[in-house]
C-alpha cells in the first residue's frame, strides 16, 4: 500500500517474499523444462517470463483497450496494438518468406476462413468482456494476484477441452481454404498492405477521438524498467520482439490456448473421461502422453504467470483479494467457458489468431479481429447484468 510523506505519495517497496517465490519457482520450472526439452525449452521459459513482466508492467491488455474504444471512443490501446503488429510483420514477413530464421525452419499460423472461425472469434470476444480478460490478460493477471481471474482461467481450460469434443462438427461446416497474404501477393505487397491497414486503424481512432473531444493522454515522466509501470508503447515493442524470439526458438509464433486445451485433456484423461477416443485427440495422442515440460505453449504459459508474479512483487503490488461476489464468480465462469470454447473454434485467441495470425500474414487474423470486435460490443452491453461497468 502506498504511503504519504509530506503530502507526497510514496510507492511501496518490492515485496521480497513474492520476488523470492517467483524466482525459486522459475528456477524449478526452468530445470524441469531443460531436462525435458533441453536448453531451447529453458530459453522459451525465459521468453515467457519476459512476456509476463512486459504484459504486467505495461498493463498491456486487449480487453480493456477494446472496451474503452467501443464505449468511450478512446483508442490509445488499439493504436498500441497496431504498432505492435507493425513491428511484428516487419520482423516476421522476411523470415517467413525465406522459410527459415538463423538457419532454423520457421512457419506461421495460417488457418481456414469459415463458420468455425467466425463463431469462435465472436464467442471469444463476448467472453473477453464477461470473463474480464483475454488469453494473455488472463495469464498475467493471475500471476499478478487476481483471484477472480483464477476462476476465469479454470473455466477457460474447461471450455477449451469441451470444444475439442465438438471440433469434428465445427470443421465440417463451410469454410474457405487458408489464405496467406505472403503467398498470395509476395513479401513487398503483403507488407505494404498490412502496414496500410495498421495506419488506417490508427488514423480512424484519432479521427473518432477528435470528434468525441477526447484529449490526447499526457505522456508519463520517468518510468522504472524494473518496477514499472511502463508506457504502453514500450509494452507493444517488447511483445513484438518477444514473439519474434519465440519464432526463432520454437520455429513458430507465440500461442497460448493450445496449452489450456492440453491441460484440460490431461485432467479429463486422469479422472477417466475418454478424451483419447475423441477424434481431436486421436490425432494428438503424443501430446497427451508427453510431459507438459515438453510442450512449448505450456512452458511459456507458466513463464508468463511467473513473470507477472515477479513483476507484481517488484512493484509491491501483489495483494490478492479472496472475497468475490456471486455475480463476479458467475461472470468469470461464463466468460471463461466462452473464451476457451471460442478459442478452439477460431484456431486461437487474441495472441494465436489475432497477433500471431496477422504477424504470419494470414487473412484469418483480420477476420478474427472483426468478429471478436462484434463479440466485445455485445459483451460490453451485457456487463451491467453481472454488476460490472460498461466502461
Amino acid at each position: 500500500m502506498a504511503v504519504s510523506l509530506g503530502g507526497v505519495r510514496l510507492r511501496p517497496g518490492p515485496d521480497l517474499r513474492v520476488v523470492g517465490a517467483a524466482m525459486v519457482l522459475g528456477l524449478v520450472v526452468a530445470a524441469l523444462a531443460a531436462q525435458a526439452g533441453g536448453p531451447r525449452m529453458a530459453a522459451l521459459l525465459l521468453v515467457g517470463l519476459l512476456l509476463g513482466i512486459s504484459l504486467y508492467h505495461a498493463s498491456f491488455g486487449f480487453t480493456y483497450a477494446w472496451r474503452r474504444f467501443l464505449v468511450e471512443g478512446e483508442g490509445r490501446g488499439l493504436r498500441a496494438q497496431m504498432v505492435m503488429l507493425a513491428v511484428a510483420v516487419l520482423l516476421f514477413f522476411p523470415a517467413l518468406d525465406a522459410g527459415e530464421l538463423f538457419g532454423r525452419p520457421v512457419g506461421g499460423f495460417v488457418a481456414p476462413l469459415g463458420v468455425s472461425l467466425a463463431v469462435g472469434a465472436f464467442l471469444f470476444g463476448l467472453g473477453m468482456q464477461l470473463g474480464g480478460g483475454c488469453a494473455s490478460g488472463t495469464l498475467f493477471t493471475v500471476g499478478g494476484g487476481s483471484t477472480r481471474m483464477i476462476v476465469t482461467l479454470a473455466f477457460f481450460v474447461l471450455g477449451s477441452v469441451i470444444a475439442t469434443a465438438h471440433m469434428p462438427f465445427w470443421l465440417d461446416l463451410p469454410a474457405l481454404p487458408p489464405v496467406s497474404l505472403l503467398r498470395a501477393f509476395g513479401l513487398g505487397p503483403a507488407l505494404a498492405l498490412n502496414l496500410a491497414l495498421f495506419a488506417f486503424v490508427i488514423l480512424a481512432t484519432l479521427v473518432i477521438e477528435r470528434r468525441r473531444g477526447i484529449l490526447p493522454a499526457k505522456p508519463r515522466g520517468r518510468w522504472d524498467f524494473i518496477r514499472g509501470p511502463w508506457p504502453i508503447l514500450a509494452g507493444a515493442l517488447a511483445l513484438a520482439l518477444l514473439n519474434y524470439a519465440t519464432l526463432a526458438l520454437a520455429g513458430r509464433p507465440w500461442g497460448i490456448t493450445w496449452g489450456f486445451a492440453l491441460w484440460g485433456a490431461k485432467l479429463f484423461d486422469a479422472i477417466g473421461i475418454p478424451v483419447r477416443e475423441w477424434p481431436y485427440w486421436v490425432a494428438r495422442t503424443g501430446a497427451l502422453e508427453a510431459p507438459l515440460w515438453q510442450d512449448v505453449t505450456s512452458v511459456m504459459n507458466l513463464g508468463i504467470i511467473l513473470g507477472a508474479l515477479l513483476a507484481a512483487g517488484l512493484a509491491g503490488a501483489f495483494r490478492p483479494v479472496w472475497r468475490l461476489s456471486p455475480r463476479a464468480l458467475l461472470s468469470a465462469a461464463i466468460g471463461g467457458l466462452l473464451l476457451g470454447y471460442g478459442a478452439r473454434l477460431a484456431f486461437g485467441c487474441n495472441i494465436g489468431a489475432f497477433f500471431s495470425g496477422i504477424a504470419s500474414g494470414s487473412l484469418h487474423g483480420w477476420v478474427w479481429m472483426v468478429f471478436a470486435f462484434a463479440g466485445n460490443w455485445l459483451g460490453t452491453r451485457l456487463r451491467p447484468l453481472f454488476g460490472m461497468s460498461r466502461g
